[in-house]
Order: C-alpha cells, then sequence, then structure tokens
C-alpha cells in the first residue's frame, strides 16, 4: 500500500480509501465485515462513510440512516484494537429527519450530529469531520465556534468539506485562519474523467491552501468500470445508467479499447488517472464486495504514459485547464 499526507496535514492515509456508502443498503453487515477486514490486510487505513448512508437519502425515506456508521461501529466492537488502525471519517449536513434542525450545519445540528455517529460508530473520536455540502445559511463564524469546540473536547481531529465551490473553500479558510485554526485538511468532489469541472477553481484552491483532494465516484457510477462489456456479457443497467451509456456510446467505445491495448481493466486505469495528480490524497473505492476491493488495488500498480495520459485527455476532454484562462484571454 502506498501513503500520503491528507493535504497539508501531517496524517497519513492510504491512497486508496475504502467507501462505505453501499454498507446497509447494498452490501449486508456479514460481507461488509469481510470488505473491511480484507482491506486492513491490504493496508487501507482510511475508512469513509456519512451519517446518512445506510438507505435511500431522503427524509421521508429515513429507514437504514445511520446503518453504515453502526456497521462499522460492530466491526469496530469485535476488536477494539482495530480503531487505532484505522482513519475514521464521516459527515455531518445531510437531513437525519422532518424537524426543522434536524440538517445542515447550524451549530445546534454540528452537535447533536456528531453526537449521534459517535455513538452509531461505537468510538470516541472522529478522525475526520468532513461538512457533506456547503450551507450558506449559516455564518461560517458559527460553523467554525462549534467545530473548534468539538476538537477541544477531542470529539473531532481535522475538518473537512464535500462538494464545495472554490469560492467555498476560500472563504472557509480565510475565516478559519482567523481564528487560528487549521480549517479544512480535505475535500471531497465529484471528479472522475467524465466529470472534470473542478479542475475551473475547486483543485486551484485546493492547490493554493494545501487542501487534500478526495474523489468520490471515481469510476462514474459504474461507466468507467468497463460497463459495455459487461452488459455484452449479460449484465443489466439501472434505466439512469443506459441512458449515460448511450449518450456517451463513441466515448466509452474508445476508453474500453484504449483499457484494452494497455492490458488493464477500465477500473484501474480510471484511479490511476485520478491518482497521478498530485492534488489527489487518495481515491474511494465502494465495493459491493471483497472481490471489487481486489481488483480496485491493482490500480496502484498502473503507472500511466504522457501519451496514455494524452489519449485519455482526447477522449475525456476537460474544460480546458484551470479558471480564467480556461475561457477567457
Amino acid at each position: 500500500m502506498m501513503y500520503s499526507h491528507l493535504g497539508r496535514t501531517g496524517l497519513k492515509v492510504s491512497r486508496i480509501g475504502l467507501g462505505t456508502m453501499n454498507f446497509g443498503e447494498l452490501t449486508d453487515e456479514k460481507t461488509s465485515f469481510a470488505i473491511m477486514n480484507e482491506a486492513v490486510d491490504a493496508g487501507i487505513n482510511f475508512f469513509d462513510t456519512a451519517d446518512v448512508y445506510g438507505g435511500p437519502q431522503s427524509p421521508d425515506m429515513a429507514k437504514g440512516y445511520g446503518l453504515s456508521e453502526e456497521i462499522i461501529g460492530n466491526w469496530l466492537d469485535q476488536d477494539p484494537s482495530r480503531r487505532d488502525k484505522i482513519v475514521l471519517a464521516t459527515k455531518v449536513y445531510q437531513p437525519m429527519d422532518i424537524g426543522p434542525n434536524d440538517k445542515y450545519l447550524s451549530a445546534y445540528h454540528i452537535r447533536r450530529a456528531c453526537e449521534a455517529s459517535l455513538k452509531r460508530l461505537k468510538t470516541d473520536h472522529i478522525d475526520l469531520y468532513q461538512m457533506h455540502h456547503v450551507d450558506r445559511a449559516t455564518p461560517w463564524e458559527e460553523i467554525w465556534q462549534a467545530m473548534e469546540q468539538l476538537i477541544r473536547e477531542g470529539k473531532i481531529t481535522y475538518v473537512g468539506s464535500s462538494n464545495f465551490a472554490g469560492w467555498d473553500i476560500a472563504t472557509a479558510q480565510c475565516v478559519a485562519d482567523a481564528r487560528n485554526l487549521l480549517g479544512l485538511a480535505s475535500e471531497q468532489s465529484l471528479y472522475n474523467l467524465t466529470q472534470r469541472t473542478i479542475e475551473l477553481e475547486v483543485i486551484p484552491a485546493l492547490r493554493y491552501f494545501g487542501i487534500g483532494l478526495i474523489p468520490w465516484s471515481p469510476i462514474g457510477m459504474g461507466l468507467l468500470g468497463g460497463v459495455l462489456r459487461k452488459i455484452a456479457g449479460g449484465r443489466r443497467a439501472t434505466p439512469h445508467l443506459q441512458q449515460r451509456i448511450e449518450l456517451l456510446r463513441p466515448q466509452l467505445e474508445a476508453y474500453e479499447t484504449l483499457c484494452e491495448e494497455l492490458g488493464a481493466a477500465p477500473a484501474d486505469v480510471a484511479l490511476a488517472w485520478l491518482l497521478q495528480n498530485p492534488v489527489v490524497t487518495a481515491a474511494l473505492s465502494g465495493p459491493r464486495t471483497t472481490v471489487q476491493l481486489r481488483e480496485n488495488l491493482k490500480a496502484l500498480e498502473l503507472k500511466l504514459s504522457a501519451s496514455t495520459l494524452s489519449k485519455l485527455d482526447s477522449i475525456w476532454p476537460g474544460p480546458g485547464g484551470e479558471a480564467p484562462q480556461a475561457y477567457a484571454w
């Protein structure tokens, strides 16, 4: 396993992180335990979850909320020594009930949500507490005061963001600096070969402030995992995925042909492409089985040449570089 610093912090995390969004909803507890055991044995020390994972993310369908955290907590409870072997990350923001204060980033909700996550995870601290989305209705002074209190109490160690715009990252960091806080250690963003918008402003902001990027959906909800070959082999796709496939079929055909020429699995190429970016701290693998996890680990051994990177850019063009040069003189 390879490790890198979480942004500018001294904390080291595995370059492949274990995403647990499927735990409880698509993957039962027994299989989840096996995946976590396999991950630790492979040297993965970064486990990522969220308070809302485990069921449909809708306040009127709250059955399953917190189930991913509960499964991780039950796994940790089996052997308390496991806790010191992992960097445990979870998130706050999403509606956890239908009350007006059961969501977002008020100090009131942050405190209650953290206590609830700690209880489900059966631990006394969260290593990386991430804001699942930006809350522009709550002042940053209030948010950082709440996070600072949790840090002081030893309940969280680092703070991260997710789905922030570049200017949200800059604003959050400037307010943290004024309070003499470390501020953001990481940002989780949608980033893969098919979704490269964050190259405009988010990635430059992260580089400037020394914040680590943790891409989510690294294989594009399955699009970059050899989807055409899987369908040809009899695998079914959801209606939404079928629409995406038809829209992107020429690019997918070119991509899978290139991967075949490289002798590499499409998912490995997608992960390796992310890991070659120096701003990326770790890419999240969200396996439903131990086999999928083992497959994703092969990306660590794959080195992409400049020629291959150029071909990938031609198949999956980005926004044209960083703002404003991408669209102005």
